[in-house]
């Protein structure tokens, strides 16, 4: 598929030689940033405390729902400017070499990015251990994390299937969130603000930084980590002039992570 339309620029032709023009008026999408945060910050205060009770069933329900409201919200944003709904995501073909060439993408990014998530990872906790002039570890003594990684993490364990049924419910979600976000983040906002600014940059920087906004119930080192995830989900769209590859790299890590955190809570090793 090739959309014709003048609001695929960004993936079909350099800036250049096209302006790209938005997708949807500015108080849509400012209604859709604002809601965003809101839902972020309910989740925030949901989640948090150490004795937060979570009914996995019915989260995975609601998150899944917002996912799509999100998506129903975009299509009513596009369609008032009669662009095309799927011209959000890029150049897709359905040829089987066209998909299998994004599966192997998508797992080239996927292993690339742990890597990269990684070692920021490592150089935060030098860096915050520095300021707080505390060592990294003591000899003979177990490693510590500090109170706001181990509410995140408690609040991560919560949120892992525990049963079949459980297991089940989180593919679905895995799979609702994945399509949803890359639409949103990466489709319609990285396009809006790449319309306005002239610049992929500037949409590359505001989606990522939406992105890190949108997960406030992991905590600001984890929002700050999706940012940075929220960029490299950006470079892949842009290097393939799609979404597809994000899609497939985005639900399978929301689900491999899923799946590790409830591997090791059952085995109480967190």
């Amino acid at each position: 598929m090739q959309p014709e339309d003048i609001s695929d620029s960004q993936w079909t032709q350099p800036a250049t030689t096209t302006v790209a023009t938005p997708v949807a008026p500015v108080w849509h999408t400012v209604l859709l940033m604002l809601g965003i945060v809101l839902l972020s910050l309910a989740g925030a205060a949901e989640l948090s405390g150490p004795h937060a009770a979570v009914n996995r069933m019915q989260t995975y329900a609601f998150t899944a729902g917002t996912e799509l409201c999100m998506l129903a919200w975009v299509y009513f944003g596009l369609r008032l400017r009669k662009v095309p709904f799927l011209s959000l995501l890029g150049s897709i073909s359905g040829n089987l070499r066209s998909i299998a060439m994004d599966i192997g993408f998508a797992f080239a990014f996927w292993i690339a990015s742990l890597f990269v998530l990684a070692n920021i990872g490592v150089f935060w906790t030098v860096i915050e251990a520095a300021i707080k002039h505390q060592p990294l570890f003591t000899p003979g003594k177990q490693l510590t994390t500090s109170p706001s990684q181990e509410q995140t993490i408690h609040t991560l364990l919560q949120l892992a299937p525990g049963n079949g049924k459980e297991i089940a419910a989180w593919l679905g979600l895995c799979i609702v969130a994945g399509i949803a976000e890359e639409v949103v983040f990466r489709g319609y906002l990285q396009r809006q603000f790449t319309a306005w600014a002239r610049g992929a940059a500037v949409g590359v920087a505001v989606s990522a930084l939406m992105f890190g906004m949108a997960h406030g119930y992991q905590g600001v080192r984890n929002m700050v980590m999706l940012a940075v995830f929220g960029v490299l989900f950006s470079l892949l769209a842009l290097y393939r002039r799609s979404l597809r590859p994000g899609i497939f790299a985005h639900s399978w890590h929301d689900l491999i992570a899923g799946l590790a955190l409830a591997l090791l809570r059952a085995h109480h090793k967190l």
